[in-house]
């Protein structure tokens, strides 16, 4: 018999929670085959097992296990059982009505929905808002009955577990490691720093007619799609290369200056708010910084960040356009001394040489902290940010290429 433990993940991290087994108990198992997810202040990270064998799981899924808990035991020793194989059963001329509705019932049900073969059939015969309709079979999956409640119920909806009109339940659940970790340092970050926020906003037209007449281009040349986080990243690094108290940090009485820019993007996961960190964005050509986003961002989907990734960022940006904010105050990711946050894209009229023109525009917002950023720095540094969007080609050596020419 062989322990499984919770393995070290990491200097100051002692617990972790064990966040769903992905074989059962009793289960055969392969080598290196995944057993386990568990869930650390930081990251989400698998158990692998060890051996082939039965596995016994040891602990429920949402108990928190310490460092070096045994987490499962496998039994070398057992005989792997024969496998079954699963007949695949073609379509035939004889295939009955109803087979034939179910079948295309499931193409016309978004893949990311779950629901029965009769509840998806009855979804597409009768165009039903997944939307309105509360699931109440295992795991959020759609059952018949709940796709005939919001038919009998149209404009009601009940968030109830099984799905009663004018519920009254009242839910508890424990909260996350993460979302524990998050939640502390968001207050952390709002009683230790004197954070402000500044405005300013953006004329995004010379970025959306690069991206609009390279974009095909780029995705044939580089095999990644030219997106907004690469003008801004790169726009970043210079400004904070010109304004180092931005890129720089408090310890104790030290201020910390880095002569590279590390930026973190925060990336919202179904399990709550990651931030990793592209290295050395100074460095990076616009395809690497697009490499480097869809890489860390898949990772936080798929809770496969490592510490390391999540550690270390010198400057924040934080993208809340995403879900149509229009405007937000950013808190700071200490122990960082600001973050930069990106918005919606919205056409707004603009008064230009006395006249006025409709124009795509972002508002950017700044949050810095005061004890260490001026009011100086932290204008200075978002004008800087706006002049090198405005107008990409800056991006290409921090300066107007004429003047550069002219040595101006």
């Amino acid at each position: 018999m062989i322990e499984i433990k919770v393995p070290t993940v990491g200097e100051s991290i002692n617990e972790v929670t064990l966040l769903k087994w992905t074989k059962k108990d009793g289960e055969w198992v392969e080598r290196d085959e995944v057993i386990a997810e568990l869930e650390s202040e930081k990251a989400t990270f698998e158990v692998n097992a060890e051996k082939a064998g039965i596995l016994t799981t040891i602990g429920k899924e949402g108990d928190t296990l310490n460092i070096g808990d045994v987490l499962a035991n496998i039994d070398e020793t057992a005989v792997k059982p024969e496998g079954m194989a699963i007949p695949v059963v073609a379509p035939t001329k004889a295939s009955t009505p109803a087979a034939t509705v179910n079948q295309a019932a499931v193409t016309a049900v978004p893949n990311d929905i779950k629901a029965s073969p009769v509840a998806s059939a009855i979804i597409a015969d009768k165009k039903v808002d997944t939307k309105s309709i509360t699931p109440s079979g295992t795991g959020g999956k759609i059952m018949k009955q709940d796709v005939l409640d919001a038919l009998n119920n149209p404009g009601k909806k009940s968030f109830a577990p099984d799905g009663a009109l004018f519920s009254r339940n009242v839910r508890q659940e424990k909260m996350s490691a993460l979302r524990r970790t998050i939640s502390r340092r968001l207050v952390e970050s709002k009683n230790t720093t004197a954070m402000l926020t500044t405005f300013n906003e953006v004329d995004m037209t010379q970025i959306m007619e690069i991206r609009k007449q390279y974009k095909d281009k780029f995705k044939e040349g580089h095999g990644v799609n030219l997106g907004f986080m690469s003008f801004f990243a790169k726009a970043c690094a210079i400004a904070l290369g010109e304004w180092p108290s931005v890129n720089a940090y408090i310890d104790g009485d030290q201020i910390v200056y880095h002569d590279y820019a590390d930026i973190s993007i925060a990336v919202s996961t179904p399990r709550g708010l990651t931030v990793p960190v592209m290295r050395n964005v100074e460095s990076l050509s616009m395809a690497d910084i697009e490499r480097k986003v869809v890489e860390l961002a898949g990772k936080a989907r798929d809770s496969k960040l490592t510490a390391e990734e999540l550690q270390g960022g010198t400057f924040t940006i934080t993208n809340g356009g995403v879900f149509g904010s229009l405007m937000s105050t950013p808190i700071i990711n200490i122990p960082q001394s600001a973050i930069l946050g990106m918005h919606k894209i919205q056409e707004r009229p603009m008064a230009i040489n006395g006249q006025v023109v409709v124009k795509p525009m972002m508002y950017l917002a700044l949050s810095y902290d005061h004890r260490i950023i001026d009011g100086r720095e932290s204008v200075s540094f978002l004008v800087r940010v706006k002049d090198l969007l405005e107008n990409p080609a800056l991006l290409l050596m921090g300066k107007d290429p004429v003047k550069a020419l002219l040595e101006l």
